[in-house]
């Protein structure tokens, strides 16, 4: 298993081999932001605090800007270097992180939204919050380890991350099922089941795009493009490239 720190080591200008180096730290830092405000997030919703809200909106146009840091640094190096081969990978590949790091975030923020939402309409139910607390710890644990996959080009812990989103969305369709029902049950909470069910939506897209970062990395090691495929054809596709 490589790394990318060691990976940058075969280049022969110095100074491309910093403007890799800084590109793919800014995407790490923007990474952690994300990460944080889905965890903050998911605090939010399981204890209100109008403090988080806030600064969840500062992390939201921090990613934002570094959105946009890292997509002019992504085409100064295109456009001076023009990469071929492994490093156009790379460069492609921190380009569509970062679409899904931003996206992530969004989802993030969807999410402190609809805690403000109940919280302003006076909604108190602890219902639906077990499915909130389980399916937000584990697109958190997610995100962190697509980053992780990233730094070390680790093709095992991405497919990793691909099989753990499949039971997320177990988990997701069964707190939906579950959530009907109680809907069904007691019209009087259908205002707060339905916040909740796009709660569990938003969180259920965050480890969506933490497995499409997986597939990035898969795509940057490998140089097989393995979206829209299953898990099973995916390892598959790896053992036979």
């Amino acid at each position: 298993m490589s790394d990318l720190k060691s990976d940058f080591a075969r280049h022969i200008s110095s100074e491309f081999n910093e403007e890799l180096e800084e590109l793919c730290a800014d995407l790490m830092k923007m990474g952690g932001l994300a990460e944080r405000q889905v965890r903050l997030a998911v605090q939010c919703q399981e204890s209100f605090d109008s403090a988080l809200v806030e600064q969840i909106r500062s992390a939201e146009n921090s990613v934002n800007a570094w959105e946009i840091r890292i997509d002019e640094l992504v085409e100064s190096v295109i456009a001076r270097r023009q990469p071929t081969a492994s490093d156009l990978r790379l460069v492609l590949v921190v380009s569509k992180i970062v679409r899904d790091l931003e996206r992530a975030g969004d989802e993030a923020n969807k999410v402190a939204l609809m805690a403000q939402q109940a919280h302003e309409a006076g909604r108190n139910s602890t219902v639906g919050m077990v499915e909130v607390r389980a399916i937000g710890e584990q697109v958190i644990r997610l995100l962190g380890d697509s980053l992780t996959s990233f730094a070390r080009l680790d093709v095992d812990m991405a497919l990793d991350i691909a099989r753990r989103d499949k039971e997320v969305d177990r988990i997701y369709q069964s707190a939906l099922r579950s959530l009907a029902t109680f809907m069904i049950e007691d019209p009087r909470e259908i205002g707060h089941v339905l916040n909740v069910m796009w709660v569990l939506r938003a969180l259920e897209r965050v480890g969506d795009h933490a497995t499409n970062i997986a597939e990035h990395v898969i795509y940057l090691v490998k140089g097989t493009d393995v979206r829209h495929l299953s898990v099973t054809n995916v390892e598959e596709t790896l053992k036979n490239s």
